[in-house]
């Protein structure tokens, strides 16, 4: 009786360790491969106010030498503020917002299988930095605007309103006064003389 109870025994044990072997043989790589476990942002999170890092958890401790992440904003530009910082299986990197849009955490990490794991984590952030205003030109305070003649090129020299022709003909003018003046003196010359001479005569007679 004793015998055949040890019989039964050993063969449930056979069965038993038969039964666990495909169980526990696949868990040895699947512990060997790491994977991302969760992040902040979450995955699709819709996120008004931006966060000054980013960070993603991973089953395993990612080695710093084999891991790469980006972050990339609407249109591809660039929103990754600094280097990754390692802590466990964490690893955040720091977070330069830009316009409002979709928003794409791409990385690459090592595992202690040798296969590299990649992925990505998507977020959208729905306000936007304010684009700067443009710039510019201030006018000094107190100057008076400048308008140029048409047809007259920028920065050419002021002409004078006076022309000189008005000076021309005013020497013009005292020219001919001047004439005047001697053909009356002449004139009045003439006469004393003829009068003269007329007296000289009568008296002669």
């Amino acid at each position: 009786m004793g015998g055949r109870v040890a019989r039964v025994a050993r063969g449930l044990l056979v069965l038993g360790l038969a039964a666990a072997v495909p169980v526990l043989l696949p868990a040895a790589p699947a512990a060997a491969h790491n994977s991302l476990t969760g992040s902040d942002p979450k995955n699709g999170a819709r996120v008004a106010t931006a966060p000054k890092r980013i960070e993603l958890r991973f089953l395993a401790s990612p080695a710093p030498a084999t891991t790469k992440i980006t972050v990339t904003g609407p249109d591809n530009v660039p929103a990754t503020g600094g280097a990754p910082t390692f802590a466990a299986n964490r690893v955040s990197v720091p977070f330069t917002p830009g316009a409002a849009g979709l928003y794409i955490v791409a990385y690459r990490i090592g595992s202690a299988d040798g296969h590299p794991v990649s992925g990505e984590v998507r977020f959208t952030l729905t306000t936007g930095t304010a684009a700067a205003p443009p710039s510019t030109t201030a006018v000094p305070s107190g100057a008076a605007p400048t308008s140029a003649a048409p047809g007259t090129p920028a920065g050419s020299p002021a002409t004078s309103a006076a022309s000189p022709a008005p000076a021309a003909d005013e020497a013009d003018d005292d020219g001919g006064t001047g004439w005047l003046w001697a053909i009356g003196a002449a004139v009045v010359l003439v006469a004393l003389g003829a009068g003269l001479l007329l007296r000289r005569r009568s008296t002669r007679g």
